[in-house]
């Protein structure tokens, strides 16, 4: 369990309170080179294995900005038994800015992992949040070899659902053809919520996602306050840079700041 809250000072974000117990811990937060806190979260004991229940709870306090992150892929480790589970909860308040950044996560042949990431938002409240992940281990061949994976994205506010997004993957000797991947071993969402900009960053995305070599995928506008981005790539560098570059556009449109080094080789 690591549980933090976020809170605004004056002109900084700061750190008010946190809790943690292994496997979860985070590192300590940092100022970069915009308004945000960089919040780390780490796994100390390299991955995650059957039977792991992890929980995230993160409160970002009126007008604050928060960035959470982790220092590399998550690797999920084969299991015989039951499912590793990992439970992200984030609040927002009014105003509030988060940014979900992990980098993404690793199924190893064999593992099994559920996952969920809910979002509540107060008024005029910003969520930019990535979702990505790899088929396995694909240097080793493990490609759609992990038994279970699955992923739910909920987000709410005070007017109701804005987006609720799920998917299962069982392990599939058909990956190919039209309405599968294509090719493509390496996939993510990514989901911004703003009062405005939307329109803008839509318009940017799509410019991405025709330019990066080795990355496929499209944008679709939410019925409200919302877009989503889906995005498959054929490699580990290939994800990266598209999923950067729609970071970099999301804060553009929808935060009027720069691009955000997170600098992991602290």
């Amino acid at each position: 369990m690591l549980a933090l809250a976020l809170e605004r000072r004056g002109a900084a974000t700061v750190l008010s309170r946190w809790s943690s117990a292994l496997p979860l811990q985070m590192l300590a937060p940092v100022a970069l080179d915009g308004p945000a806190t960089v919040v780390s979260v780490l796994n100390p004991t390299g991955g995650l294995v059957g039977g792991d229940r992890l929980a995230i709870d993160a409160v970002v306090g009126a007008a604050a900005h928060g960035c959470l992150t982790t220092p590399s892929a998550t690797k999920v480790y084969r299991t015989t038994g039951a499912a590793a589970e990992q439970h992200v909860r984030l609040h927002l308040g009014a105003g509030a800015i988060v940014e979900w950044v992990p980098d993404h996560t690793i199924p190893f042949a064999g593992s099994a992992f559920r996952q969920t990431i809910d979002c509540e938002l107060e008024d005029d409240a910003t969520l930019i949040l990535m979702d990505a992940f790899a088929a396995g281990r694909i240097a080793r061949g493990e490609a759609w070899r992990f038994a279970w994976l699955e992923s739910a994205v909920t987000v709410r506010d005070r007017r109701g659902p804005i987006l609720h997004d799920r998917f299962v993957l069982t392990a599939e000797p058909r990956v190919q053809g039209l309405g599968f991947v294509e090719g493509h071993q390496y996939f993510g969402s990514f989901v911004v919520v703003a009062d405005s900009g939307l329109d803008a960053f839509a318009a940017a995305a799509g410019r991405v996602l025709r330019g990066v070599d080795g990355a496929v995928g499209g944008v679709g506008a939410l019925p409200r306050r919302g877009a989503v981005v889906r995005c498959l790539a054929v490699s580990a560098p290939a994800l990266t840079v598209a999923l950067e570059a729609l970071w970099t556009v999301a804060r553009r449109e929808l935060l009027g700041l720069p691009a955000l080094a997170l600098r992991k080789a602290w």
